[in-house]
């Protein structure tokens, strides 16, 4: 696969699919005629369904992304510059995996999961070496297999997402792991909060913001993407910085939660972002265990850029 077609390649809750049109019809307009980036940064970088759609449909001439999950910033670290054992590690697990019976997979997926936690309380994190590959492999053998592709980790870090009843399912895709490889050729890809994209964010620069989202009530707060969190004061930070990288000169574009889905009364969002344009649109939620309280909800985007259309 080309790099031009390469998508995500892990599931991500809160992924960016269904929004990426909207994204793209607000993409800054020196931007949208050139069909140029000259620089893109992405503090939360996540399953990178933005950063893979720009990668199909723009020339991005410079690159970097951030996580504060040391997990996902491993998978990234791999795919870019360990592929092809990658894959014949996935490969191997995927047969193993299909070739058993339900009951069976179960306890293997079980079996992985354990190992995958074991393996956390000695490993190195710093320094990239083979071990970094069969980390990123059961990373997306659990999350191809799991329940509904979630990560979740709990306050230890552990990951404790429930074992996933799928017929068929497609641990190693290794044409777009291929392409997932090549998009990422060249991009600079960090281990830390937003803050720490800072010293890449410069005058002309895009960089869109995808922070874990803002519950919109008490039953709906997943935001244990790491086993930080993200609060309303983390969010509060966010908007500070926000304001920090516009008064530098970069296109900052961020989504998020509408809380007038819930409350039409919270102004939480306009009150931190009275100075931006703030837009919302239509995105369907799909993270509720309840399939009957899954449907369509508004999201925002914010832009610190006027558009004409």
């Amino acid at each position: 696969m080309k790099p031009s077609n390469a998508k995500p390649f892990l599931k991500w809750v809160g992924g960016k699919k269904q929004l990426l049109q909207e994204f793209d019809k607000r993409m800054p307009l020196h931007i949208k005629g050139e069909k140029t980036i000259k620089r893109y940064v992405e503090p939360f970088v996540g399953g990178g369904a933005m950063f893979f759609f720009l990668k199909r449909n723009y020339h991005v001439e410079e690159s970097f992304l951030f996580d504060i999950n040391p997990e996902l910033i491993i998978s990234y670290q791999v795919v870019k510059n360990d592929c092809k054992n990658l894959i014949h590690r996935l490969m191997k697990m995927e047969e193993e995996h299909l070739n058993m019976e339900e009951d069976h997979r179960k306890e293997n997926y079980y079996r992985i999961r354990t190992a995958y936690n074991l393996q956390m309380q000695d490993f190195d994190y710093e320094n990239y070496s083979r071990e970094w590959v069969e980390r990123a492999a059961y990373m997306i053998f659990l999350n191809k297999t799991c329940f509904n592709g979630l990560f979740r980790q709990n306050k230890k870090g552990e990951f404790n997402v429930p074992f996933g009843r799928y017929k068929n399912p497609r641990i190693c895709n290794e044409e777009n792991l291929i392409g997932a490889s090549s998009a990422l050729e060249g991009t600079e890809i960090f281990c830390g909060d937003f803050t720490k994209s800072r010293d890449y964010i410069e005058e002309g620069s895009f960089v869109y913001f995808d922070p874990p989202y803002r519950p919109l009530n008490s039953t709906s707060n997943f935001t244990e993407y790491s086993k930080n969190g993200f609060d309303d004061v983390d969010q509060i930070k966010l908007a500070d910085f926000f304001e920090k990288m516009d008064d530098r000169g970069a296109y900052l574009m961020m989504s998020n939660s509408d809380p007038k889905n819930e409350n039409p009364k919270d102004k939480f969002f306009d009150r931190l972002y009275r100075s931006y344009k703030i837009d919302s649109v239509p995105a369907k939620r799909n993270i509720n265990c309840d399939g009957s309280k899954r449907g369509k909800l508004n999201e925002l985007i914010i832009m610190n850029y006027s558009l004409t259309f």
